[in-house]
């Protein structure tokens, strides 16, 4: 009696590939913005027009901020960098956030969308998503395509079609958020460091004021001004990059909510108008 040789598996269907995520890549960009606040720090702020005689070792003229902040200290172009980094990183992500949206107003798109899946024109609703384009539409069309062909299949029944149609629509989101919220860490990191840095600017700055009275046995008006000028500039400068990488993290998330909302909206009707539909 011959033993039969068990068929092979069957080959499981290959993982769809993830999105590449796009956007600036932070190991690069970051070391280049340093390169360019050192500089920034060496030849625009410590250029000698900017102090009394020309040279940048002693004070700067009167109201002249550029010589101020080079007062400030090796923290400045550390601060410069992390400030550089939140605005450049701000620029992109409104860049990207704004192709995510579309070329069209997200609310009329909604609108339009449902509209049509209430009277079961799914092609022309595929055909909104085309126009529309976007991370939205994206994820739109995407579970569209799958309701055209769960409605025509006849091997499962209506509460697996749901499951499926309802797995589309989370795997689609799932490959669209990564590239809305990347580099979005980098800002938040940034406006709870950049306050520790100037912190750690103010500090270096006062010991140096009070190394200077102990020095000498007796207030020395220069050296204390000079200490207190640079814990001042390192304070300022790293409050205000706190402040706008604070403000740029709450509205990137604001309206990265706003789009996972309105994918969410746009799949429960979806889903509903199948089950009405079929």
């Amino acid at each position: 009696m011959k033993t039969q040789t068990p068929s092979p598996a069957p080959a499981k269907a290959p993982a769809p590939k993830k999105k590449s995520s796009g956007g600036l890549n932070p190991a690069l960009v970051i070391p280049i913005l340093l390169i360019i606040g050192i500089l920034t720090y060496m030849f625009v702020f410590g250029d000698g027009s900017h102090f009394q005689e020309g040279d940048n070792t002693k004070e700067p003229l009167p109201g002249d901020y550029f010589g101020t902040v080079y007062k400030g200290g090796f923290i400045v172009p550390i601060l410069f960098t992390c400030f550089l980094t939140v605005l450049v990183f701000s620029i992109e992500r409104f860049i990207t956030i704004g192709r995510a949206n579309g070329s069209g107003s997200i609310d009329d798109f909604v609108r339009k969308i449902k509209s049509q899946l209430d009277r079961n024109e799914v092609a022309a609703a595929i055909q909104e998503c085309d126009r529309q384009k976007g991370s939205i539409g994206n994820v739109v069309k995407t579970a569209l395509v799958k309701y055209q062909q769960l409605a025509t299949d006849t091997e499962l029944n209506k509460e697996q079609k749901l499951v499926a149609l309802q797995k589309e629509v989370e795997e689609a989101t799932t490959l669209e958020l990564p590239m809305l919220e990347k580099n979005l860490t980098i800002i938040a990191t940034l406006a709870s460091v950049s306050t520790l840095i100037a912190l750690l600017g103010t500090v270096l700055g006062m010991i140096r004021a009070f190394a200077a009275m102990g020095a000498t046995g007796q207030p020395d008006t220069g050296a204390l001004s000079t200490g207190i000028s640079e814990a001042l500039v390192n304070t300022a400068l790293g409050i205000g990059t706190a402040a706008i990488a604070t403000i740029m993290y709450s509205y990137f998330t604001s309206r990265i909510d706003v789009l996972t909302y309105n994918i969410d909206e746009i799949g429960l009707s979806i889903q509903q108008n199948f089950a009405a539909h079929y």
